[in-house]
């Protein structure tokens, strides 16, 4: 059975430098080595593991607190269909509309061996740095497994 993530997509509306109405995302770059020189493609939604028996919203919500380091809006939720990622991972996503400032944000850590076989233990932040970014950015910054997760918001949204 493939691993599953729940996760919660960040949405606000901002005007851009023409005065036109923008869509924007909240999108995390995860920490650690192996990401540490890639950028396009990288970005995920914030999310998490759950386990069998929990309530995806609820582990969304969690992993988003987890990672940002701040609770997530109460705004107006969008369930969002499941998508596949290039690893098998299925990632169970919800869109939330909300402004958050996210200056100063800061994610939970996990601990890996670092360097590979040096017998030393290491701590990285799961998202390095999170950031606001329009949708033609976000599609380039984002997995390409979690780029039809945008063009289901853009079709909820009308």
């Amino acid at each position: 059975m493939p691993s599953r993530s729940a996760g919660l997509l960040l949405y606000r509306h901002r005007l851009d430098r023409h005065g036109n109405d923008e869509l924007e995302v909240l999108l995390g770059h995860p920490g650690g080595p192996f990401w540490a020189r890639k950028d396009d493609g990288a970005w995920s939604i914030p999310k998490g593991e759950y386990t069998e028996g929990e309530e995806p919203w609820v582990a969304a919500q969690r992993e988003f607190t987890e990672e940002i380091g701040l609770p997530p809006p109460n705004g107006p939720r969008i369930d969002l269909p499941p998508v596949r990622q290039a690893g098998g991972k299925v990632v169970t996503a919800f869109a939330v509309l909300g402004d958050l400032n996210v200056d100063g944000a800061v994610s939970n850590t996990f601990t890996m061996e670092w360097p590979p076989r040096s017998g030393r233990m290491a701590e990285f932040p799961e998202l390095d740095r999170v950031a606001w970014w329009g949708l033609d950015t976000a599609r380039v910054k984002l997995l390409k497994g979690q780029r039809p997760l945008l063009d289901a918001l853009v079709e909820a949204l009308g």
